[in-house]
C-alpha cells in the first residue's frame, strides 16, 4: 500500500502543538511557555517539491508546495534570478502551476497551469511575464504508477511534446443507466465527487507547435503513453507504456520511442519486468532509465528495488549501471558530458544522491542528506541545485558550492526560527530471529530524571518504504506533548538492501509485526525514561494494517489508531482499484494454491475477539488503495465483542489525507485519543500534556 512520495503524514506535512516545557529551578519543577510548533502552524508553511536550472545557470525554476487554502495543497512555480537570489511568482497569488521546465536557450519557460477539469500547457519568459496558453491538457484519474515528465521541448525550442488524455471506448457504458462495467481496472486510483469509477481516459502524446499553437495527436489506442522525453539531437520523443494483451491486468511498462514527424512507434524494451522514467543522456547516444529484473511487479507496488539502467539509442546493449548499490534508486538525470548519472536512492531512513560513472569505479555519494532529497538539477555552467527535506524544515532549495550547501528558500523562516523540536535519534536492535533492524526514536522535548514519558508507536506503509530522521509530523506533535515516538524499519522496509525487502514475501502480519513489538521492547530496554505503561500504537497504510494486526496479539497497547489499514486481505484483494498487490507480496493470486486460507489466517479480523485495546479508526471516504470497507468490517467486528472503538470518516479524501485542516483534525484527534487512555502519573509527561 504505498503512498505517493512516500506518506504524506510523516514528511510532506510536518507540524506540532503547542505545549509547556519544564524547567528545574532550585530543585523546584516549574512550567514555562516556550516556542513551539503548533497544528495550525500547517498553513502557514511551504516546501520546495521540484527545482530546475537553466542551461546557462543563471536561473532557478522551483515549484513551492503550501498548505493556506481550504482543500488539497497548491503548487505554485517561482523563478530566482540566481545573481540576485531575488525570486518572483509565476502567475497570480490565486494561481496554481506546477512542472516547470526550461527550453533548450533558456529563453522560455513552459509549465502547467491550473484550468478547471483540464490544465493548461503555458509558456512565460525568463521573468515570469510574457505568458501564453499554449494547449489544454486533461488528464485521468485511471491508476498509472510512477508516470514521469510530463513535458519535453524539442531540441530548436519551437515544440513541446506533453501527456494528455482522450476519452476511452469504455466511456459511454461508465457513465450511463445502468453502467456497465467491463475492465478489470474500474475504479479510480482515489475519487472526487461523483468520480466513483475509472473515467475510461486515455492518456497519448501530442506535439504543440510553440509559435502558432498548432496541436498534434502522436500516439493513439487503449493503451496509456507517459513519462516523455525529447532526444536531444533527433525526432524521437522517449516515452513508456504498457502494451500487454490485457494491460489492466497484466502490468509490464516497456520503453518506446515515436518519432515527432512521422508517428512512427518503437519498441525498444520488451522484456518481462518493468521499466520506468527513461532519459537521453545530453549527447543523445544513450538512454538511461530505472528497471527491474523479476517478472511479476505490481502496478501498485514492488517488491523489488528499481535500479538505474542504461542502454543505446536503438535499445541496444542494455546493462545494470545501478548494480553496485543495493538499495531503491528512485528517480535519475544525466550529467552533462553524458559520462555519468545521478540517482536518488532510498539508504536507512535517508534519501541521498549518488553519482554512477559509465566508465565504472564505485558510485560517489553527492548529497549526504540527513532527511529526504526529492529533486535535483545540473546546469551546464557547473551549478548544482537540490530540494530536501531536513530534521529542523520541509524540503528547501539548496545551492552546493564548494564550502557549503547554501539554502536558497526559507519561506518558512517567520514560522519555524527558534521553535523547539524533539531530537531523533537512531538505534539499532536484535529481533526475534537475530536479523537486525533499524529504528528512529523522536524525544519529547524535556526528559527529566525520575520521570517517565508514554511511548507512541508510530508504523509506516508501504510496505516497501522507510523513516528516517528528516522532519516528521507525527514525532513534533507528540515531542512538544511530552511523548516519544518509535519508528520501525521492519523487515520488508527499502534503504536495507534487497534481502530484507524480500524478507516479508509471503509473510505479512508475521515476521515483520515481530519486529516492530522487538523494537518497542529494544527501546524501553534502552530508555529507562520511557513508560511501559503509557504505551500506544498508530500508522497508516500498511502501517494501519501492522496496527489492526498486533493489536490482535498483545494486549501491551493502552490505545490504538490505525488509518486505512486493511483488516481482511480477502476482501481487500477484490476490492481495491489494483489486484495484483497481493499477487506480488505473496507470489500467486488467492484463488491459486492455498492462498486463499492463508490470506484469511493472516487477517486482523480473524482474531478480533482477542483485542482488547481501545480503537480509533481515521479512514478516507474516496480511498480505493484500501477502501474503506476494511475499516468498516473490522469496526463493526469491534463493537460485537465489546471493544471501544470509533470511526473517523474524512470526506473527499483518497488513501492519504491531503486537505491540510483534515491533517490538523487527525493530528488533535489521536493526541486527544491517546490522552484519553493513559492512567494518570505523576511525571513531567503528563504535567506537560495536559
Amino acid at each position: 500500500m504505498h503512498i505517493e512520495n512516500e506518506e504524506i503524514f510523516l514528511r510532506a506535512h510536518n507540524r506540532g502543538a503547542c505545549v509547556a516545557a519544564i524547567l528545574l529551578v532550585s530543585g523546584v519543577l516549574a512550567i514555562a511557555q516556550v516556542n513551539l510548533i503548533r497544528g495550525a502552524d500547517l498553513l502557514r508553511l511551504h516546501s520546495v517539491v521540484d527545482v530546475q536550472l537553466s542551461r546557462d545557470g543563471a536561473r532557478l525554476a522551483y515549484t513551492m508546495e503550501s498548505y493556506d487554502r481550504p482543500g488539497r495543497p497548491y503548487q505554485q512555480v517561482w523563478i530566482m534570478d540566481l545573481g540576485t537570489r531575488e525570486s518572483i511568482r509565476v502567475g497570480s497569488a490565486e494561481s496554481s502551476s506546477d512542472n516547470p521546465r526550461w527550453s533548450p536557450d533558456g529563453s522560455k519557460l513552459a509549465y502547467l497551469a491550473a484550468g478547471g477539469d483540464a490544465r493548461d500547457l503555458t509558456i512565460c519568459s525568463p521573468d515570469g511575464t510574457a505568458q501564453r496558453i499554449l494547449a489544454h491538457v486533461l488528464g485521468t484519474n485511471s491508476p498509472q504508477p510512477s508516470a514521469g515528465e510530463a513535458l519535453s521541448w524539442s531540441p530548436d525550442g519551437k515544440q513541446i511534446a506533453y501527456v494528455s488524455a482522450t476519452e476511452g471506448p469504455e466511456a459511454k457504458n461508465a457513465t450511463g443507466d445502468p453502467i456497465v462495467i467491463t475492465r478489470y481496472l474500474y475504479k479510480p486510483d482515489w475519487s472526487e465527487g461523483n468520480s466513483r469509477f475509472n473515467d475510461n481516459r486515455r492518456l497519448h502524446i501530442f506535439i504543440v507547435d510553440v509559435d502558432s499553437k498548432h496541436v498534434r495527436q502522436l500516439t493513439s489506442g487503449n493503451t496509456y503513453e507517459h513519462s516523455v522525453d525529447w532526444s536531444p539531437i533527433s525526432s524521437e520523443i522517449l516515452f513508456v507504456s504498457n502494451h500487454e494483451t490485457d494491460p489492466d491486468q497484466f502490468f509490464n511498462y516497456d520503453i518506446f520511442t515515436v518519432n515527432a514527424d512521422t508517428g512512427t512507434v518503437k519498441q525498444l524494451v520488451h522484456s518481462a519486468s518493468a521499466e520506468y522514467s527513461p532519459r537521453w543522456s545530453p549527447n543523445g547516444k544513450l538512454i538511461a532509465y530505472l528497471g527491474t529484473r523479476r517478472m511479476l511487479t505490481s502496478s501498485e507496488t514492488t517488491m523489488e528495488d528499481t535500479h538505474v539502467w542504461v542502454m543505446d539509442a536503438d535499445g541496444g546493449n542494455r546493462r545494470e549501471v545501478g548494480v553496485a548499490i543495493d538499495n531503491r534508486q528512485d528517480s535519475l538525470a544525466w550529467s552533462w558530458d553524458s559520462n555519468s548519472v545521478y540517482t536518488a536512492v532510498e539508504e536507512k531512513g535517508s534519501v541521498h544522491l549518488y553519482q554512477i560513472a559509465l566508465g565504472g569505479g564505485k558510485p560517489v555519494l553527492a548529497v549526504d542528506s540527513q532527511g529526504e532529497l526529492n529533486a535535483w538539477s545540473l546546469s551546464k555552467d557547473g551549478k548544482f541545485v537540490f530540494s530536501c527535506s531536513s530534521p529542523s524544515d520541509l524540503a528547501q532549495a539548496y545551492l552546493r558550492t564548494r564550502s557549503r550547501d547554501e539554502k536558497l528558500t526559507e519561506p518558512n523562516t517567520a514560522v519555524l526560527n527558534g521553535k523547539q523540536l524533539g531530537a531523533v535519534e537512531g538505534f539499532t536492535f536484535e529481533s526475534y530471529d537475530g536479523q537486525p533492524v533499524e529504528a528512529y526514536l523522536t524525544k519529547p522535548l524535556t526528559i527529566v530524571a525520575g520521570s517517565k514519558y508514554p511511548l507512541i508507536l508510530e508504523i509506516h506503509g508501504g510496505p516497501h518504504a522507510q523513516q528516517g530522521p528528516g522532519f516528521n509530523v507525527v514525532g513534533q506533535v507528540y515531542a512538544s506533548l511530552g511523548w516519544a515516538t518509535l519508528m520501525v524499519n521492519y523487515r520488508g522496509s527499502t534503504g536495507y538492501g534487497q534481502r530484507f525487502a524480500d524478507a516479508i514475501a509471503r509473510d505479512q502480519d508475521g515476521g515483520e509485526a515481530k519486529d516492530v513489538i522487538y523494537g518497542v521492547k529494544a527501546a524501553l530496554g534502552s530508555y529507562a525514561w520511557l513508560d511501559p505503561d503509557r504505551l500506544a500504537i498508530g500508522g497508516v497504510s500498511y502501517g494501519g494494517q501492522l496496527t489492526d494486526w498486533i493489536i490482535t496479539q498483545t494486549n501491551m497497547f493502552k490505545a490504538a489508531v490505525p488509518r486505512a489499514g486493511i483488516s481482511n486481505l480477502v476482501s481487500f484483494n477484490y476490492m481495491a482499484y489494483y489486484h495484483d498487490y497481493l499477487a506480488v507480496e505473496f507470489g500467486a493470486y488467492p484463488h491459486q494454491e492455498n492462498l486463499m486460507d492463508e490470506l484469511w489466517q493472516r487477517s486482523a479480523l480473524r482474531y478480533v475477539a482477542r483485542v482488547h485495546t481501545p480503537v480509533m479508526f481515521l479512514h478516507g471516504e474516496n480511498d480505493n488503495d484500501v477502501p474503506i470497507a476494511e475499516t468498516e468490517q473490522y469496526y463493526i467486528a469491534l463493537k460485537d465483542v465489546g471493544v471501544e472503538t470509533v470511526m473517523v470518516r474524512y470526506p473527499r479524501e483518497g488513501h492519504d489525507l491531503q486537505e491540510p485542516r483534515h491533517i490538523v483534525d487527525f493530528l488533535d484527534r489521536s493526541a486527544a485519543w491517546y490522552r484519553q487512555h493513559f492512567t494518570p502519573r505523576a511525571s513531567v509527561g503528563d504535567a506537560v500534556s495536559q
